[in-house]
């Protein structure tokens, strides 16, 4: 199984294969059209009140990623349904912070892979 992390700013290519937004939030200046996604699979974003209290600050981010991995324990059924979902296609976790190395998705992404 192949797994990326994009910014949802990023141009869509065709190799990204089953495109997922991996956010609580829309993204700011997108329109929903333009993101050509396959799922927006919330709850599988960390909780409000993890993701405030990170606020992507990298010297939070160890703990942020301990935090986050405890809230997706709780969310087993949802990761498999989305590996089931994508078949044998490539999964893209769309996410929409600035900071392309500490973010949810690169987290996700890790979860994933351990299936």
């Amino acid at each position: 199984m192949t797994i990326e992390c994009k910014r949802a700013y990023d141009d869509i290519n065709k190799n990204d294969g089953y495109r997922v937004l991996v956010d609580r939030v829309w993204p700011r200046g997108i329109k929903k059209e333009a993101l050509e996604l396959d799922d927006w699979i919330k709850d599988l974003a960390p909780s409000t009140e993890l993701r405030k209290w990170f606020g992507h600050d990298p010297k939070r981010w160890q703990t942020f990623c301990k935090r986050y991995r405890k809230e997706l324990e709780e969310q087993q059924e949802t990761l498999k349904a989305l590996v089931k979902n994508a078949g044998k296609k490539r999964i893209t976790l769309i996410y929409s912070a600035k900071d392309c190395e500490h973010n949810n998705a690169i987290v996700l992404k890790a979860v994933l892979e351990e299936l």
